[in-house]
């Protein structure tokens, strides 16, 4: 017995491609800077400090004195002596009216103006401790800034882009078929 039997037989199609590739260009000029930054504005105030020193004292002690301090401590001194003077010879009239008493005046007036006064050896600190007077009064100083703003001009550039296109070509190389055959 012969079965019947179908035969087939396909040839593929076969099919070519042609591409051309896309371009693409991209270029970014930079930006144009024209950035201004304008000065600050500066005030600056000040008051002077005041410094005052007064020696007079120090070079009183030095024996550097002026010339009416001088006068007055001589007219000063001059009067003390000449109170003092007096007050002595009024002591001595007193001593010589008592002479009936006993006693020798003359001798002690004698022994009086020959005693020496007794100096005491002592440190002395020249110029004395706080004779130069100091005072001090401290200056200020006022500062004031004033910022500007920002000149800003700059453009940003834009990009420059070019594209072409790619493509693609298809072409038929081999055309597809069928063929069916029955064999017996």
């Amino acid at each position: 017995m012969n079965i019947p039997q179908l035969q087939v037989t396909t040839t593929k199609a076969q099919l070519g491609l042609t591409t051309r590739r896309p371009v693409q260009e991209i270029e970014q000029p930079g930006a144009t800077l024209d950035i201004q930054q304008p000065k600050a504005e500066m005030t600056i105030n000040t008051t002077k400090s005041r410094l005052s020193i007064d020696t007079t004292e120090a070079r009183a002690d030095m024996d550097l004195k002026s010339a009416a301090r001088r006068t007055e401590e001589v007219a000063q001194y001059a009067r003390s002596e000449a109170s003092n003077g007096i007050a002595r010879r009024a002591q001595d009239g007193m001593e010589m009216m008592m002479i009936e008493n006993g006693g020798n005046p003359i001798q002690t007036f004698a022994e009086r103006a020959l005693r020496q006064p007794y100096n005491s050896l002592s440190i002395k600190f020249i110029p004395s401790y706080g004779s130069v007077k100091v005072s001090f009064e401290p200056g200020s100083v006022d500062i004031r800034v004033e910022p500007q703003k920002v000149i800003n001009n700059s453009n940003v550039n834009k990009p420059m882009h070019t594209y072409t296109p790619g493509k693609v070509t298809a072409e038929l190389l081999q055309k597809p078929s069928i063929q069916i055959d029955w064999k017996i």
